[in-house]
Formats: C-alpha cells, sequence, structure tokens
C-alpha cells in the first residue's frame, strides 16, 4: 500500500504512546509470549513508523515476555512450484545452481512485510534456522522458540509454532486474516483427512557449511480454509475484533485455536 493510502484527515497518526494505549487495550501484558501477522500499512500513519510498533510490543511484554514474527523466504523454493508469478522452465536449473544459501543472519525475508525485517535486525533477535519457512524472535523465549527448527519441520510440532503451543502463546492476527495464520499450519501437521499428501521441496542451504541445492519431502500446505477456519473458532469462542489505528486485530492464545482447527479439519476436508 502506498504512504499516501494511510494517510486519512479524519485520525491522527500513531504515536509509540497511543500504540502502547491501544495494544494494552486489545491485551498484550507482561510476560506473555506472542506471535505477530501483520499489515503495518493498514493501521495507517505512524509517525515513528515499524519501530515505534515493535518498541511499543516489546515494552508491553517487558523482559519476561517474547515476541515473535514470521521471516520466511518463500523465494528460496523450487522454481517448478511458483506461480505469483511463475518462472519459464528454462530458468528453473539457472535458479537452483545460483540461488544464494539460506543465512540467518542476512538473508532478508520475502514479502511478509516491513514489520518482520525491522523485528530480524532488531538488538538480541534469534532467527530460526529453516530455510524457507524461519521466524524471528526477542524476549525471554526467543532461543527456546527458533533453535533447531528442522528441515522437515517447518510448522510441525518442533519448529517455532509449535514451540509457541508448548508455551501456551498467543497469535495477534494486527490487519490481516486468518489466511495469514501460520499456526493453522500446525494443524495440518497434526490433522489427517483423505486426501493429505506430501510434495518434493527444493531450498538452497548450507550443510556443513557448504551451499547446496537440498530437496525433500513436505506437507503439502492448503491455506483455502483458513479463514472459514477462523471464522467458526470466533464465532463459536465469541473472540472480538479490536482496533489499533485503522486496522482490525484479532488477539487470542494460539492453543485451543490450533486444537479446534484439527477438529475442523478432519471433518471438513475431503
Amino acid at each position: 500500500m502506498p504512504e499516501i493510502d494511510t494517510i486519512h484527515a479524519d485520525a491522527l497518526p500513531l504515536t509509540y504512546d497511543s500504540l502502547v494505549e491501544q495494544f494494552s487495550a486489545c491485551g498484550v501484558t507482561a510476560g506473555q509470549t506472542v506471535l505477530v501477522h501483520s499489515s503495518m500499512s493498514r493501521m495507517g500513519w505512524i509517525v515513528g513508523g515499524a519501530v515505534d510498533v515493535i518498541r511499543a510490543l516489546l515494552d508491553l511484554l517487558g523482559e519476561s515476555g517474547t515476541l515473535m514474527m514470521p521471516t520466511h523466504t518463500s523465494n528460496n523454493t523450487d522454481p517448478s512450484h511458483w506461480e505469483n508469478p511463475p518462472v519459464p522452465e528454462h530458468w528453473w536449473t539457472i535458479i537452483r545452481e545460483h540461488r544464494p544459501a539460506y543465512d540467518p543472519r542476512v538473508t532478508p525475508s520475502w514479502n511478509m512485510g516491513v514489520l518482520p525485517e525491522v523485528l530480524r535486525t532488531w538488538s538480541g533477535a534469534i532467527r530460526s534456522e529453516h530455510p524457507i519457512g524461519s521466524f524471528v524472535a526477542v524476549g525471554k523465549h526467543a532461543d527456546y522458540l527458533t533453535s533447531k527448527h528442522k528441515l522437515d519441520e517447518e510448522f510441525g510440532q518442533t519448529s517455532p509454532i509449535g514451540r509457541l503451543y508448548e508455551l501456551d502463546g498467543y497469535v495477534m492476527l494486527l490487519g490481516v486474516p486468518h489466511d495469514n495464520n501460520t499456526s493453522l499450519h500446525l494443524a495440518e501437521h497434526r490433522a489427517q483427512w483423505p486426501s493429505r499428501r506430501y510434495h518434493r521441496e527444493g531450498t538452497a542451504m548450507l550443510v556443513n557449511g557448504e551451499r547446496q541445492w537440498v530437496e525433500y519431502d513436505m506437507l503439502q500446505l492448503d491455506t483455502d480454509d483458513f479463514n472459514a477456519v477462523g471464522a467458526a473458532y470466533e464465532a463459536k469462542h465469541r473472540i472480538p475484533v479490536y482496533k489499533v489505528g485503522r486496522a482490525d486485530v484479532r488477539f487470542l492464545r494460539q492453543r485451543p485455536l490450533v486444537d479446534f482447527a484439527v477438529e475442523y479439519m478432519e471433518l471438513h476436508r475431503k
């Protein structure tokens, strides 16, 4: 969204102080572990930009809390799967041979928005090692959430979202719908349905310090029903919709949502 579209004469600019007040009204408080999915532009014009958003969240969470965001690199996948946009088939080998290996210290996230990129470079930030589905975290549980993120566990039990489940953490959807909610991928890893399949994926990564193109089998993920899952869960549990600036915000515990989603997928997916 262009910056001009965030400027509205009928709304005041957001400041650090107003962000603290509004995030607090959503339920953010000290000691929580929170995974944020975001579209910062939907909030409106922010005086301090992404830095003020992250400062407000971290200050509310305090030293005993943890903030996590997705820093995925979906451009480091097999180009034969690309659809938005696809690339010519005669490019595929070139991409596989020359894509730089994922490096959690320097590889930027891809199409994840401004907030995760700023958090990625935050003092004390720790990023997981998955070459496609990484997360970054700051705070008390950052190391636990991001450590030992295995290649075949992109969104499974030992992934950062699986660790968030173990910690009984929270999910914040800041201006985005449930089809951005990666915690529902954890439900996919746990659920069983007739058409559940795996597919062959490829990625550029470091193996013993050397760049390699590595292929592996991963669960075929599908976000088509995520908004329906989210809507059904919100209706059943009367989840409120808050506001931060102009953005709709859902702030909810992750564990009961994932448990509900497993049951929903096993009932509705064919």
